[in-house]
């Protein structure tokens, strides 16, 4: 199953680099990566554009759909997601802020470097003030609850900056919400990779009392688990995966809640040691495939409403199976 996993990953990521508004033969992109091809324009589109977004896509397929293991290991809920704890909601409350800012500041104008620190402080205040809360916190339940209220508070300063918000930085607001692959150079991924990696490790780190926290934490205490540290190492991770590809791409639904549960299913276990690289294969490809679904109209469509169209079924398959 990984073997046909890693080839389905490979075929799409070839596919995708092909697929655009000027189609490209397979044998044309080897032909650039061994650098053997004559055409700039098409080895300008490849190695600069579509490269970065298909690579781009594979970290973000992989970060959110690891960071939905977490969280639904975390709170033992099918229906858990990356966001569910206001990662998304700070980012979204920092990008608010400093496009609104920006029409008062001209300086700080199609300045991308802006919005993502300020994307990434407002995940990160968020994050702080959960994990804060976790310390006080036993029940599992009421962190969940203390990180959908922060989510929410985040949600409504955001609706009153774009009220009175000037209709230019409202649109552009609107549009870091639809999500983007594209708009990540090699630049930004310099700057992602680390984030996500470290997430990856602190994850990989986790495998064993995850395993433990699925039969409850009394159980996982008698195994010797940590349960405070654990909880507070996979706040953390959740919060490099999910809050450093937000502030990149933009928030992207569905992945990270529904690819878990295809994992699953397609490998018949919950054990993370095989679910959790199972996610990372099964993400990555999903958001390439969405990525070349977006592709195929004239124009591009944005990479969140493609995801949505994947993952509400899965949501409603669950809800109705579960009962």
């Amino acid at each position: 199953m990984f073997i046909a996993l890693i080839f389905l990953l490979l075929s799409l990521f070839l596919l995708d680099l092909a697929i655009g508004s000027i189609r490209i033969s397979i044998s044309d992109i080897i032909s650039i990566f061994r650098g053997n091809s004559d055409d700039e324009i098409l080895s300008e589109i490849v190695l600069n554009y579509r490269l970065p977004k298909a690579v781009t896509a594979i970290v973000a397929g992989s970060s959110l759909s690891v960071a939905g293991l977490l969280m639904q290991t975390l709170f033992r809920n099918p229906l858990a997601d990356p966001y569910i704890l206001g990662v998304s909601s700070g980012a979204s409350l920092g990008v608010a802020i400093s496009t609104m800012g920006a029409f008062f500041i001209p300086a700080l104008m199609g300045n991308g470097w802006i919005m993502i620190i300020a994307a990434i402080a407002g995940a990160v205040i968020v994050l702080l003030l959960v994990l804060l809360v976790s310390f006080k916190v036993k029940d599992i339940v009421s962190l969940l609850i203390v990180g959908i209220m922060f989510g929410t508070i985040a949600a409504s300063i955001v609706s009153i900056l774009q009220y009175f918000s000037n209709p230019d930085a409202i649109k552009l607001f609107v549009m870091w919400t639809l999500g983007s692959l594209s708009s990540v150079p090699w630049e930004y991924l310099q700057a992602l990779l680390p984030v996500c990696i470290t997430g990856f490790v602190i994850a990989i780190f986790l495998q064993k009392s995850l395993n433990a926290l699925l039969l409850g934490e009394q159980y996982a205490n008698g195994l010797g688990v940590s349960v405070k540290q654990t909880r507070v190492l996979i706040i953390v991770a959740t919060g490099l995966l999910a809050g450093g590809v937000t502030a990149f791409t933009g928030p992207i639904a569905f992945v990270g809640v529904a690819i878990p549960h295809i994992a699953r299913g397609l490998f018949g276990t919950s054990k993370h040691e095989i679910i959790m690289p199972a996610c990372v294969l099964c993400g990555a490809s999903l958001l390439l495939l969405c990525d070349i679904i977006s592709q195929l109209p004239a124009y591009t469509l944005p990479i969140n409403s493609i995801s949505s169209l994947f993952g509400a079924p899965v949501i409603l398959w669950l809800i109705l199976k579960k009962n």
